[in-house]
C-alpha cells in the first residue's frame, strides 16, 4: 500500500523549499524502493487568495487522511490586513489541531564546518547536539483572550493529561539519546509552571527512572543556552516558552535556515514537518533561500512518520557531505561569497545521494 504524503508549499520561500525537499524525497523513495504517494494542497495566504479561508476543507481532509505533512511556510505583509481569524498564520493552528500533534521536536546539531556562522564563540559551541521538546497545543496561545484600549488579559492554562503526554514523547527521546533531560518552567512564579513541574517529576519518577531529570527556570534555561550549549541533551518545556528558547537555540546554529522540525502527535503515526524558519518573503522568488531545514524536514519524516530510518539517515549523510564539501547558500557564504542558488544546493545533495 502507499504511504500518502500531502505537500503544503504555502507562501513566500515555502514553494521554493519544497519543491527541492521534494525531490529529495522522491530520490530517496527510488532508492529504497518506498511506495509514495505525493499531493499538494494550498494552505495559508495563498489559500486565503484561492479558497478565502487559511485552511480550506480540501486541505484539512487530506491531511487528515495522510500518513505524513509537509509544510513550506505560511504568511507575509500581503496578509496583514486580513482580520485575525482569517490570517494565515490560523492555518497553521487550525492544522495542528486537525492532526492533533502536541509534541514538537526541533533538533539542534553544529555541522563542524558551520561553527563560525554562530555568534558565541567556537569553544562554547564544540558538542552541541540537543533536541527540545515544546509542547505545542495548550498554555497562553490557546487560553481565553480579552482585548481592549484600558485592559487585556491571555489566560495560560495546563491539564496534568496535557503536560503527562509530553512529558512521555520527550523521556523516550532521551532514552534514545545520552539519558539526560532538563524541564524549563517558571515554578516560582506561575501556578502553571508549578504544575508542570510536580507532574514532569512523577512521570519521570515512576515511568523513566533512567533518564536524569533536571528542572531549570526558564531565565536561567535562556542564560545557560548561551553560556553552556554542549551541556544539553534534551530539553522540555511549554508552549510559550519554547517557542521563544528554540528560536534561541536555533541561533547557535548560525542560521533559522539550517534546522528542521517535526510535530507529532506521539511517537509515531502522522506528523507535521517543517523547516524553523517563516515565509521570508523579502526574499521570495529569489531562488536563494536555504533549503537544509526543509531537506532535514523530510529526514525527520522519514524516521518519525514512515518508519525508515536508513533513507533518512542517508539524507542526512547528504547534508553534512554537501556542506563539508564547502558549498553554501546566500545566507551562510562566507563574506564576498555569492552562495548556491536555492535549486543549485537541493541539486548537490541529490548527487551525494545519487553517489
Amino acid at each position: 500500500m502507499a504511504t500518502n504524503i500531502v505537500l503544503l508549499p504555502g507562501d513566500g520561500i515555502g514553494p521554493e523549499v519544497t519543491a527541492v525537499a521534494k525531490e529529495v524525497l522522491v530520490t530517496v523513495g527510488r532508492q529504497y524502493s518506498l511506495d509514495l504517494n505525493l499531493e499538494s494542497h494550498d494552505i495559508g495566504g495563498v489559500a486565503v487568495d484561492r479558497h478565502g479561508v487559511p485552511l480550506p476543507d480540501s486541505t484539512r481532509r487530506a491531511c487528515e487522511q495522510a500518513d505524513a505533512v509537509f509544510l513550506g511556510a505560511v504568511g507575509g505583509p500581503k496578509w496583514a490586513d486580513v482580520p485575525v481569524h482569517n490570517r494565515p498564520e490560523q492555518g497553521l493552528l487550525g492544522l495542528r489541531s486537525a492532526l492533533g500533534v502536541f509534541a514538537n521536536l526541533r533538533p539542534v546539531e553544529l555541522h563542524s564546518e558551520l561553527v563560525d556562522l554562530s555568534p558565541l564563540r567556537p569553544e562554547r559551541l564544540r558538542g552541541v547536539d540537543m533536541v527540545v521538546v515544546r509542547e505545542l497545543t495548550g498554555g497562553i496561545y490557546f487560553g481565553a483572550k480579552k482585548e481592549g484600549d484600558d485592559r487585556a488579559f491571555d489566560a495560560c492554562e495546563y491539564t496534568r493529561e496535557e503536560i503527562e503526554r509530553v512529558t512521555r514523547v520527550a523521556c523516550h527521546i532521551a532514552q534514545e539519546r545520552g539519558g539526560r533531560l532538563v524541564s524549563v518552567d517558571k515554578a516560582n512564579v506561575l501556578a502553571t509552571s508549578r504544575l508542570w513541574r510536580n507532574t514532569v517529576s512523577r512521570v519521570c519518577r515512576q515511568e523513566f527512572p533512567n533518564v536524569q531529570l533536571e528542572h531549570l527556570l526558564v531565565d536561567a534555561a535562556a542564560m545557560h543556552l548561551l553560556s553552556r550549549p554542549a551541556d544539553f541533551d534534551v530539553i522540555l518545556t511549554e508552549n510559550m516558552f519554547g517557542d521563544i528558547l528554540t528560536d534561541e537555540a536555533s541561533m547557535l546554529a548560525g542560521s533559522l535556515g539550517l534546522l528542521p522540525s517535526a510535530s507529532l502527535a506521539g511517537l509515531n503515526g502522522p506528523g507535521l514537518y517543517e523547516p524553523i524558519h517563516g515565509s521570508a518573503p523579502d526574499i521570495a522568488g529569489q531562488n536563494i533561500a536555504n533549503p537544509v531545514g526543509a531537506i532535514l524536514s523530510i529526514a525527520m519524516m522519514l524516521r518519525h512518520s514512515l518508519a525508515a530510518p536508513k533513507p533518512a539517515a542517508a539524507i542526512d549523510q547528504a547534508v553534512v557531505s554537501v556542506l563539508a564539501s564547502g558549498a553554501r547558500t546566500r545566507d551562510i557564504a562566507a563574506p564576498g561569497e555569492q552562495g548556491l542558488d536555492t535549486d543549485v544546493f537541493g541539486a548537490k545533495v541529490i548527487e551525494a545521494l545519487s553517489g
